[in-house]
């Protein structure tokens, strides 16, 4: 069976007039428009489409891909207002999506961007966005796990963070402290859970946490000396963006890696920047060496 505002991989049942009809189980017949229709079919074929109702509210399918679906999130461009049912919203297909007043946090206006969630509505069965982010997103039992990693959509900014949409799921924060640069409303950006609260939510972080970010992220650094000649203009004053963009990570975990290599006796300091020393016996896998007593 077809499901309503999601992508569905339907057989064809018969060509007409206005385009292909496709099987769409106890939804019936599902037009695809002719401007539509790949020009490589072949009998028997099976095409992949977006089901979702067109302006005269009929089911029919497209094979355009939109921004968002049904039970997912995404920052969307508010295209325009009519003042009777609310905003409409560019999510890439040719019918504007519909964000109604009721679903609203506050006044939009066209060329304004806003965050929403996309459902189906219980009364008409139609596709609608809702910015009320809280009522859409997945309560209960929480299964995450610490470390895990995982999609994240920015959705605000708060005194602590970022507030994120993970999984399309449930909320999380990233913390200010633990990021090198600013993050963009509606950002869209692969994450780690960092730590599991009590009530569910969750705290995030762009890097694995704890020894195992750090880790890797030893190796990448003797690699990027291996291949500039032994030398790096990075160390402890480096900035947190040029950290970011070099070694996608936070300048916190760049440094605790810079510490397990200079305690390794693998690099030196050379201001500004670090320096390779030639000690073969050194497997950045290892933990790091201890410090002497004293």
């Amino acid at each position: 069976m077809a499901t309503i505002g999601r992508r569905n991989t339907l057989p064809i049942v018969r060509a007409a007039a206005p385009g292909l009809y496709l099987n769409g189980g106890e939804l019936g017949e599902i037009l695809l428009p002719g401007r539509y229709i790949p020009r490589d079919l072949g009998p028997g074929d099976r095409l992949d489409v977006f089901v979702y109702l067109d302006s005269e509210d009929r089911l029919v399918a497209t094979t355009e891909v939109p921004r968002v679906m049904v039970g997912e999130f995404a920052c969307l461009k508010v295209v325009s207002v009519n003042a009777r049912v609310g905003a409409f919203l560019d999510w890439g297909l040719a019918k504007d999506l519909l964000l109604p007043f009721r679903e609203h946090e506050g006044p939009l206006r066209p060329g304004q961007w806003v965050t929403v969630g996309v459902l189906l509505d219980a009364t008409s069965g139609r596709i609608v966005a809702s910015a009320r982010l809280d009522r859409h997103l997945r309560g209960g039992e929480n299964t995450y796990r610490e470390r895990q990693p995982v999609d994240l959509l920015i959705v605000s900014r708060t005194p602590l963070g970022y507030n994120a949409i993970v999984n399309n799921e449930r909320m999380g924060l990233l913390y200010h402290d633990q990021l090198g640069t600013p993050l963009e409303i509606g950002q869209q950006v692969r994450g780690f859970v960092r730590t599991v609260r009590p009530n569910g939510k969750l705290d995030l972080s762009l890097d694995p946490a704890g020894y195992k970010r750090v880790k890797p992220l030893r190796e990448q650094i003797v690699e990027a000396l291996e291949q500039s000649g032994g030398k790096l203009a990075f160390d402890d004053d480096s900035s947190p963006a040029a950290i970011r963009q070099k070694f996608g990570c936070s300048k916190k975990s760049f440094k605790q890696a810079l510490g397990a290599l200079y305690k390794a006796r693998r690099i030196r300091f050379e201001p500004p920047g670090i320096e390779l020393l030639d000690n073969r016996t050194f497997n950045p896998g290892q933990p790091p060496v201890p410090e002497s007593p004293g």
